[in-house]
């Protein structure tokens, strides 16, 4: 699959004068409409990159991609196009496993590393268990599986023409969650931020201390009210926290690393 330009993959801020950039990985199904609130509550120091995968969005009619190691090297091919400042990977469920092979291929290209990896609603990587199998199912059960997860609007799922377009990249995302396999590797030197619904059903809490596996440094967690899908009501509170980094964060990267 081609690896476009960035404003193929990234959906930026027509004002990229921001320090510090923040690429944000999206969930199963999930695009850059779930980041569109961020840039205003993050505000101007801050440059929003919400990542736009194929299958879905203004790329739904291009082919999606249905395993982890290609879609994680093409992601981190774009990346590498934009390293001209620091910055931080955010990710949601898939998205925080994919954010993290993005860095980890990063590592292994001798490329710059985010000074954070923030990832949210998701297992360890080495330590995650798959409760169910959804990319195969029939489009009915997927349907009322993607009920149950609470993260697409009923009148979404409710709309037969939307749903056939939209499945493919849905499935195919899935695919990506449910054939990934970890390969042990050292490490990341880089501060893990783990970020979990207290009541979150597909996230136990001690296997997603098992990101603590996966840095050098301690990981700091954030808990919040909620299922796997928390970060839309509590967004304002998460990018008030994600703010607060980031400052500590750019105010002192010239002075080394920090935890």
């Amino acid at each position: 699959m081609n690896v476009n330009s960035t404003a193929n993959w990234f959906h930026e801020p027509a004002d990229a004068s921001g320090s510090v950039r923040l690429f944000c990985f999206p969930y199963a199904g999930g695009g850059v409409a779930d980041y569109a609130e961020w840039q205003a509550e993050l505000g101007p120091d801050v440059e929003v990159c919400a990542l736009q995968l194929p299958g879905r969005g203004r790329r739904l009619f291009e082919e999606p991609f249905f395993e982890m190691e290609a879609l994680a090297e093409s992601v981190a091919a774009v990346v590498a196009q934009r390293l001209d400042k620091p910055f931080v990977f955010f990710g949601h469920s898939m998205g925080a496993l994919l954010a993290f092979e993005v860095a980890r291929i990063m590592r292994r290209k001798r490329l710059p590393q985010p000074e954070r990896l923030w990832v949210s609603g998701a297992e360890g990587p080495r330590t995650r268990a798959l409760k169910k199998r959804l990319h195969d199912l029939p489009d009915a059960e997927l349907i009322a599986a993607l009920r149950d997860y609470n993260g697409t609007p009923a009148e979404v799922l409710d709309d037969p023409e939307m749903m056939e377009l939209l499945l493919p990249g849905i499935r195919a995302d899935f695919a990506v969650v449910e054939r990934y396999r970890y390969r042990a590797e050292a490490p990341l030197s880089l501060p893990i931020h783990v970020v979990r619904g207290d009541a979150d059903p597909y996230v136990d809490a001690q296997r997603a201390a098992g990101w603590g596996l996966e840095s050098t440094h301690s990981i700091r967690e954030h808990v919040f009210a909620g299922d796997h899908f928390f970060v839309h009501p509590h967004r304002t509170a998460i990018t008030a926290l994600l703010s607060r980094w980031l400052d500590g964060a750019y105010v002192t990267s010239s002075k080394g690393s920090h935890s």
